[in-house]
């Protein structure tokens, strides 16, 4: 297997050279195969087809695909909301699992949306065949229909209208500019639910270029964030890994204020975070403006601070915002006046192409009958834009490419079944200078086609047989003269180019931009909205995988629903409440959202949020979606029905409170530690300037006659250090963790009976460094995540209570389960302090009453073959993967050679976006686990029970200076 770390330099070293050679030589088509490792022998195994024969593996197999063997392809994983440069694991031709692509150095990063992604590739819903005037029909029919249509439209001069989402492919739009010339009224239209449109005008005016600034927090040394979710979502790009170069603790430790209105992930973790109402934010960020530009001093305290922090750090400073135009050019002004270090590399990120204007001209143009004929593309405008079922009696045709039924589908005269994107050939140009290729990893399971391969053939264009074809031939054109590749079959392999594009960027003309002063007062009994995007649903394009809706929110730490937050202190002035009941479960009252008298929103939840700023309320995006296999068992409302004007802020909103009593599915109640010693926390100064035996003291074991560090030294011993600095709270190992160690999906109500399966939590904290001021619990808290498995200890106590000797610990430092003689006494998970083992209350495999991925053939295809399914009544947890380290140390044993370090990863390890994760051999004092563990921020939970844990923590460090 390929090592793909995380530090890996991207040069070919000896073994890539080699290949290099072998892609460029020419060679037959049967050399070509042979070489790549595919014949015959390696069709269907568990009903699947082998991969298609054009793609190449990562890695250089064996003539055939080896049972039991993994091949790892280079793809690109793009949808209407994300893309990512990933690796594709694939067993006896089935992908698997999602892992980043570090070859890659933008968008190698897989958050729980990227990684769940494979999971819809096995969705029995989807759709199988081409579907005329609400009949089954074959493509030639289709084809025959839509062609003909065409030419008529086309000759009465009528628009034919392409409505996608964002879709940065190179190769898709020189193939729109080909089917263009054939019916030249076509238009392409680009619609994204969660619209970027803002920022893109912003940076169109202040930059010259169309397109989200790329802000590299690597050198930066003071983020000021105004309600700007950075961590999350906001970026098209995932900032995480460039925000954690510069959070180790040091002298040169990064300052992060955040200044926001809704407790998001970026407010979690940053050193200050201050909560304001929109408005009142973005009245701080004029004020920043006016003296930085105008040297119009301030009167408000948090300006005048910031202006201070400004000044000294200088071009080491960025300020980030969120909301409106304005609040767009006056922060990337700012960026530019002090010569933000941030911005200085001229990277633009081409991922998004939200267009406002088109978009509304679209709706006045269906409006006119000026559209003859509609094409949707990956997007569901009937469920994201609700007005859109008003227009769609003066649309004559509309054609739906479509993976699955949803909204959308239920209202349109053609439906068209697209491949999943592993099943697709495909490219992105999601960045400057950065190329990206899709390729298929397994057959269409169904009776699909691509959206470009449709264009093809309803252009009558014979010069390309298919999509694959002209996709090459535009990339031997185009990309791969000048790039760093030398053929097609190179950048197949490694699945990223580097090509220098020639945009022309202009030096800001801020002299055009006069802002006026935004003071707004919203009486006290209104709220001010912001809308914002959870990190586990996103935008709803995925909202029919399970995966995605157990995924713990990681700030409510709830699932399967979203609900109005508001704060506390608004709570009790409404008499809303939430409360635990005797099951140990949550509930809460409802809501009505009402607006100039009218009742925009029924019966919302209300979750009651500690750091949610005084008189703002949030609602997220992506739920309350009528069509799907799980939407009668998700609770949730549309909140694109109060996405005015693509708006994320919406001003004068009355909540009143209802008759209605919601069930919340919560995995944690308890948000406060009790003082207990479980997660540390200090300030940077106090890091810097005090003994370690201070902020960081040793507990004392209660059992004295216990070693601390009894492990054998020799052989592998295995230890695993989670960095508390750089851990953000993301989720992404929680997801890798079920992808690789196929975790079952309950539900709603076994959530609520706190049956959950995850193998990994990420626990939240709410905490003050002021125990006098117990207000700050609620208004402002401190914010802390601790990642918690089966800490694999070395004096378990699980071990000693087993009846039947099913969990035991290996001599590699691994606590162990043997499933099969596993009698479900739950003794082990009594006697576990850090309770972190989960009990099979039902076979969740065959099973109706849990109607998701384990309950269908093809759902199945995602199961890890080397992991085996749990039963009723069988106790699992956290195993180290270590069906991933013997299968290294397998391969090195057959190889006969040294193991490197880099070689042993877990799935949360090399999942984690930030490097918080740490795992390896305890026994190579080079190891990178070796260094982290003798890290004076290193200590382990609940040490003083002298269990020695084979996890340890390094504490988290707040800049606070």
């Amino acid at each position: 297997m390929i090592n793909n770390k995380k530090n890996k330099n991207t040069s070919l070293d000896k073994e890539e050279t080699i290949i290099k050679n072998i892609l460029n030589k020419k060679t037959s088509r049967r050399d070509f195969l042979k070489w790549i490792g595919f014949s015959t022998a390696s069709a269907t195994l568990a009903a699947c087809k082998g991969p298609v024969i054009q793609s190449i593996p990562y890695v250089v197999k064996p003539d055939i695909i080896t049972p039991g063997i993994p091949t790892y392809y280079a793809s690109t994983m793009m949808d209407s909301f994300d893309i990512g440069s990933v690796l594709v694991k694939t067993r006896e031709g089935r992908p698997i699992k999602i892992e980043p692509n570090f070859t890659s150095k933008y968008f190698n990063t897989t958050s729980v949306r990227i990684q769940s992604s494979i999971l819809s590739l096995y969705d029995e819903t989807r759709l199988k065949n081409p579907f005329l005037m609400g009949k089954q029909s074959s493509w030639k029919e289709i084809d025959d229909f839509i062609k003909n249509n065409l030419n008529k439209i086309s000759k009465l001069n009528k628009d034919i209208v392409i409505l996608s989402s964002s879709y940065p492919s190179y190769s898709t739009k020189k193939l729109f500019q080909s089917f263009k010339k054939v019916y030249p009224t076509t238009k392409w239209i680009t619609y994204d639910a969660i619209s970027y449109s803002i920022a893109l005008d912003a940076s169109e005016q202040i930059f010259g270029i169309r397109a989200f600034p790329f802000f590299d927090l690597s050198e930066i040394e003071l983020i000021i964030s105004f309600d700007a979710d950075f961590l999350s979502n906001w970026s098209p790009i995932s900032l995480s890994k460039f925000y954690a170069i510069n959070r180790k603790p040091g002298k040169q430790m990064s300052q992060h204020i955040q200044i926001e209105s809704n407790m998001t992930l970026s407010g979690a973790n940053a050193d200050i975070r201050i909560p304001k109402k929109p408005s009142d934010i973005k009245q701080i960020l004029f004020e920043i403006y006016q003296n930085i530009f105008f040297n119009k001093k301030s009167t408000n305290n948090i300006s005048k601070k910031i202006i201070d922090l400004i000044q000294q750090k200088k071009s080491k400073s960025v300020i980030l915002a969120d909301g409106d135009k304005e609040s767009y050019l006056l922060s990337f002004l700012i960026n530019y006046k002090i010569n933000s270090k941030a911005l200085q590399k001229k990277k633009f990120i081409l991922s998004k192409e939200s267009n406002d204007k088109k978009f509304k001209q679209f709706i006045n143009d269906v409006n006119e009958k000026k559209v003859g004929l509609l094409l949707i593309h990956n997007t569901n405008p009937f469920y994201s834009f609700p007005f859109f079922n008003t227009i769609k009696k003066n649309i004559p045709i509309s054609i739906y490419f479509t993976m699955t039924n949803n909204d959308t589908s239920q209202n349109m005269d053609i439906l068209l079944p697209i491949p999943h994107w592993l099943e697709s050939w495909g490219d992105s140009h999601p960045i400057t200078d950065y190329y990206t290729l899709m390729q298929p990893t397994i057959h269409p399971i169904f009776n699909t086609r691509q959206f470009q391969d449709s264009l093809l053939i309803w252009s009558n264009n014979k010069k390309y047989n298919n999509y694959y074809d002209f996709l090459k031939t535009i990339w031997k054109q185009y990309i791969i003269p000048n790039s760093n590749v030398s053929s097609f079959n190179e950048a197949l392999f490694h699945g990223v180019v580097k090509k220098k594009d020639n945009f022309k960027i202009k030096d800001p003309y801020y002299y055009t931009f006069y802002p006026k002063n935004p003071t707004r007062i919203i009486p006290s009994n209104l709220f001010e909205l912001r809308l914002y995007i959870k990190i586990g649903i996103g935008d709803g394009t995925q909202y029919d995988n399970p995966w995605l809706q157990e995924f713990p929110d990681p700030i409510t730490r709830t699932t399967w629903e979203n609900y109005l937050t508001i704060s506390p202190f608004d709570a009790n002035q409404l008499g809303i409440k939430n409360w635990i009941t005797t099951s140990g479960a949550m509930n809460g009252h409802c809501v009505n959202l009402i607006k100039n008298g009218k009742i925009l929103i029924h019966n919302i939840p209300a979750y009651i949020q500690p750091g949610q700023s005084i008189g703002t309320i949030g609602l997220s995006f992506g739920y309350g979606q009528q069509i799907g296999k799980l939407s009668t068992m998700c609770q949730g409302t549309n909140a694109y029905i109060i996405y005015k004007n693509f708006h994320i802020i919406q001003l004068y909103i009355q909540v009143l409170k209802s008759n209605k009593i919601h069930k919340f599915s919560c995995v944690q109640v308890q948000n406060y530690t009790e003082e207990r010693n479980i997660l540390r926390n200090i300030d940077l100064n106090t890091f810097l300037n005090q003994s370690k035996y201070i902020w960081n003291e040793k507990e004392n074991n209660i059992i004295n006659s216990v070693e601390t560090n009894n492990h054998k030294k020799n052989g592998h011993h295995f230890q695993l250090a989670i960095d508390l600095n750089s851990c953000i709270g993301c989720g992404s190992c929680i997801i890798a963790c079920h992808s690789e160690n196929n975790v079952p999906i309950v539900g709603k109500e076994e959530i609520r009976k706190s049956r959950d399966m995850h193998w990994i939590r990420i626990d939240r904290y709410y905490s003050t460094y002021d125990k006098k001021e117990k207000q700050n619990y609620l208004f402002n808290p401190h914010v802390s995540f601790v990642p918690l498995m089966c800490q694999h200890c070395e004096n378990a106590p699980c071990e000693t209570v087993c009846p039947v000797g099913a969990t035991t610990h290996g001599k590699q430092g691994q606590n162990m389960m043997t499933y099969n003689r596993c009698v479900g006494t739950r003794y082990c998970a009594n006697n576990c302090p850090y309770k972190v083992r989960r009990f099979n209350w039902f076979n969740y495999v065959n099973n109706h009453n849990f109607n998701f991925n384990m309950n269908n053939s093809l759902g199945k295809m995602v199961i890890n073959p080397d992991v085996v399914v749990r039963s009723r009544g069988v106790m699992e947890k956290c195993s180290m993967c270590i069906q991933r380290t013997q299968y290294v140390i397998g391969i090195a044993k057959k190889e006969n050679r040294k193991i490197k370090d880099e070689e042993f990863e877990t799935a949360c390890s090399i999942s984690c976006p930030t490097n918080a994760i740490i795992f390896g051999d305890i026994n190579d004092p080079n190891s990178k686990i070796s260094q982290t563990i003798k890290d004076n921020r290193n200590y382990k939970i609940l040490e003083f029970l002298g269990i020695n844990p084979n996890v340890s923590y390094n504490l988290k460090v707040r800049n606070l200076k």
